[in-house]
Formats: C-alpha cells, structure tokens, sequence
C-alpha cells in the first residue's frame, strides 16, 4: 500500500537515522533509497539495512531528483522521506488509518515538531501559526477554495509530513521550476485540481533545523525571499503580496 523512498543527497549525517526511523514504523512499508550523488555513506546505510538503491544519472536537480525517486515506488501512496528528518513510528497506521475508504485523495499530510541541537522541540511559533491556518482542510478537505485558501498566506504543509496517491498525482508530480518553495508550488497544483487534502492533525513527522540545510541556504542568498514573493503573487495582488511577505519573512528566523 505504501512506500518510503529516502531521497538521498550528499554525505547527510542524519541519513541512518532518517531510515531506522522508518524501520520502526509499525505498520511495515517499503523502504527505497534513491539519489543522484552516489557515495560511500549513502551504500554503506543501504547495505546495512538492506534496502534498493537508486541511480539517477546526470546532474543533481531537485526536482529531477524527487521525480526519480518518487518515480521507483509501485505502491499507490507514496511518501518522499527526507534525509534529515525522522519519522512517528506510526505514520504508516496513521496514514492508511485516515485514507481508509476515501476514494480521491490527493495527499495525506499532518502536523510536524522542530527537531534544534539533536532534540524534538515544542511547537515554536512558526508551527502554531501554520497550525491554525490548517485547521479548515479538516472539514473542507476536497473544496478547491480552502485548498488554496490555507496556502495563501504561506506555505503551511511542511514537506517531509505529505503522502501522495499516485492515482491522483501521475507520475512525477513535481512540475514546478522554483528550486525552495517547489513542494508549496506543487501543493498549490493539486489544490487546484480534483483530490482530496487529507490532514492528521498531531505531528507525524519531525522536521530537523540546521546550519547544512538546504533551507538555510536559500535564506542566505536571498533565493527564498524571491521565490516566496512568486507564490504570494499568484493569491495576491502584487501590493498585498509585499505586504504579506513583509510580515512573512518573520519565519526565516527559524533556521537562526
């Protein structure tokens, strides 16, 4: 029913962790490892578990690299695990627990707490703010207006917590030419098509901030900021999408 496909980038050392996290879930899935930056750290976990490896040959690209690797699973639910993050040990039940007999969904995601300094957190404020602009899809799940309406000011489905249906989605769901907010871009596609946003509202998943990440990077070289002001302006008017993004920014503080 279901498949983890680790999406393996570099020397992560958060990556074993990531995969024992999802070998103890307790409903079992499939666990697959993909990349596009062959290397000794990355073999050597794969073996030790005995998990498939992936290949993709070329230059890495992130959206290329989830395609691939979202593309190696069979399984009708898929989840793109991200290699710094850990996983609840019940995921999986939770997942199948809320996807049961709902015939048209399109993703499946679900809170999520901050992993500082090798320790899961309290929700901060960013994680209740985003919490609360969720709360609708609750009830509204398969309206394309509160689809919309709960990324509009932000993007408040954090990545590593989403499955995809692969009846819904087709293969390589990701489309979108942003590099930072292509997950918000690709979550704002399916908004705006048929399928239904499922959302478990207790953290599932918990997201791990630091100096290497990706995130920061993008931060720093201001990337961010433009590719946020690209997503508010395709909800806003552009006056109102710079007034939002003011207020927004408050957010990088996060990876401080």
């Amino acid at each position: 029913m279901h498949t983890f496909v680790v999406c393996a980038y570099k020397k992560s050392p958060f990556l074993e962790d990531c995969v024992r996290s999802l070998l103890r879930q307790t409903v079992k899935s499939r666990i697959l490892i993909a990349t596009s930056t062959p290397n000794d750290l990355i073999r050597v976990v794969a073996e030790k578990y005995n998990l498939p490896l992936y290949i993709r040959e070329g230059e890495s690209d992130i959206r290329s690299d989830w395609n691939f690797a979202f593309n190696q699973a069979e399984t009708p639910y898929v989840t793109i695990a991200h290699q710094d993050d850990l996983y609840h040990q019940d995921y999986v039940k939770y997942l199948l627990r809320s996807v049961k007999g709902k015939d048209n969904v399109s993703l499946f995601f679900s809170s999520y707490l901050p992993i500082r300094h090798g320790i899961i957190g309290e929700k901060d404020l960013n994680c209740r703010i985003r919490r609360i602009l969720r709360l609708p899809i609750r009830r509204h799940g398969s309206s394309r207006f509160w689809k919309r309406a709960i990324l509009s000011m932000g993007n408040t489905i954090c990545c590593p917590t989403v499955t995809y249906c692969r009846e819904n989605t087709g293969p390589s769901p990701f489309s979108s030419e942003l590099k930072f907010n292509i997950d918000w871009d690709t979550f704002y596609k399916f908004a705006g098509q048929d399928g239904e946003f499922v959302y478990y509202d207790a953290p599932l998943a918990y997201y791990r901030i630091h100096d290497g990440a990706t995130s920061k990077e993008f931060i720093v070289d201001h990337q961010r900021e433009e590719e946020d002001r690209i997503m508010f302006r395709k909800f806003w008017p552009g006056w109102l999408a710079e007034l939002i993004l003011y207020f927004y920014r408050g957010a990088y503080k996060t990876y401080d």
